[in-house]
């Protein structure tokens, strides 16, 4: 178990809608030594500064993730690193390939060595369902680095001072840049642009993100990619839901986009273990103890098992979506990133 009294911990990309949930998190349940905000918008991170309040546990670094030694000067002293600094758009990875590449993969190194260098205990890195089997350059840069983490395991050896663990999740409901905000805006103009009908997407909310990363740091040994057990929801439904009266026009998929997402593919099933509400996929390397998880109860599942959004036994309904929408907390301003209040009208 964690020491969280005594714990320094430091959240790269901090001031993201993810970050910023966490941070909040942290503070009321776990109240750590030391809380460290690390990322490159100054004016996030003033915005942040003056809704937290003055609290001594906080303290704000500008930083790029691309920068080696200010990663080093950051980590000076941190016990638990949580990594949810990325580049994330799919467009803009299809036209911005290196600009992705240097912060999602070449990112991701750095955070390592300087991990491993400055001693740093526990570290876990938010990954994507875009990473699983990736036809996109964001989803196939997160797989970088998803390996770049599990096999920084192996770089530490056997003195087990330095972990490295990843969670890999879907869609975070009405977060900062998803289709809930975007469809929102659209159903002013009384049109809603979709790609295809047929579409699936995972979905979870902020607060259900946060607890998962949580349990997860607690639950590690270093090596495993965690993934929750959430629910799928056909994208028309989620259009029907947040814009009942308007009228729907199919654009077709996009570069990149896929119809429906994984976040088990067949090939990583032989690896994979299923627990009460989550997966743990093994790193398949020599150094892994594959009676680890087993021991602790972790299940083997069926050979040619995967977890796809489309073949998924858990849906939501667009009653659901409206409770999930309705449990999300709002932010304290608007400047940081609230999450919208969309009045919701179910069809049935």
């Amino acid at each position: 178990m964690i020491n969280w009294a005594e714990a320094t911990v430091l959240v790269t990309g901090g001031t993201g809608s993810f970050g910023q949930a966490f941070v909040r998190k942290l503070l009321t349940t776990r109240s750590p030594k030391k809380l460290i905000i690390f990322s490159r918008d100054e004016c996030k991170q003033y915005e942040m500064r003056n809704a937290l309040g003055d609290d001594r546990r906080l303290r704000f670094f500008i930083g790029d993730v691309r920068d080696k030694d200010r990663l080093y000067r950051a980590f000076h002293g941190v016990n638990i690193v949580v990594h949810a600094a990325a580049l994330k758009q799919v467009p803009a990875a299809e036209y911005n390939p290196l600009e992705f590449i240097k912060t999602n993969v070449m990112g991701a190194a750095n955070i390592v060595d300087a991990a491993i260098d400055r001693g740093v205990s526990k570290v876990i890195a938010l990954s994507t369902d875009k990473a699983a089997n990736p036809i996109n350059l964001y989803g196939a840069t997160k797989l970088c680095s998803d390996k770049v983490f599990v096999t920084a395991n192996a770089y530490v050896g056997q003195s087990d001072e330095t972990n490295f663990s990843i969670v890999r999740y879907g869609n975070v409901v009405a977060s900062r840049g998803s289709v809930i905000p975007l469809f929102e805006k659209m159903r002013d103009t009384g049109i809603l642009h979709l790609t295809d009908e047929r579409m699936t997407r995972f979905w979870l909310t902020l607060e259900q993100g946060v607890n998962f990363v949580l349990n997860s740091l607690e639950d590690m040994h270093g090596g495993e990619i965690f993934v929750p057990k959430i629910p799928s929801m056909k994208l028309i439904e989620l259009a029907k839901t947040i814009g009942p009266n308007c009228r729907f026009e199919f654009t077709g998929i996009r570069p990149g986009e896929k119809l429906h997402e994984t976040l088990i593919p067949r090939d990583e099933s032989p690896w994979c273990l299923e627990f009460p509400n989550y997966f743990v996929i093994e790193p398949n390397q020599l150094w892994w103890n594959a009676e680890k998880l087993v021991k602790s109860g972790g299940k083997r599942v069926p050979e040619g098992f995967r977890y796809r959004s489309d073949t998924n036994d858990h849906w939501l309904s667009g009653k659901d979506l409206c409770k999930l929408i309705e449990q999300q907390t709002p932010e304290p301003q608007e400047s940081l990133s609230p999450v919208p209040i969309i009045p919701c009208v179910t069809t049935g």
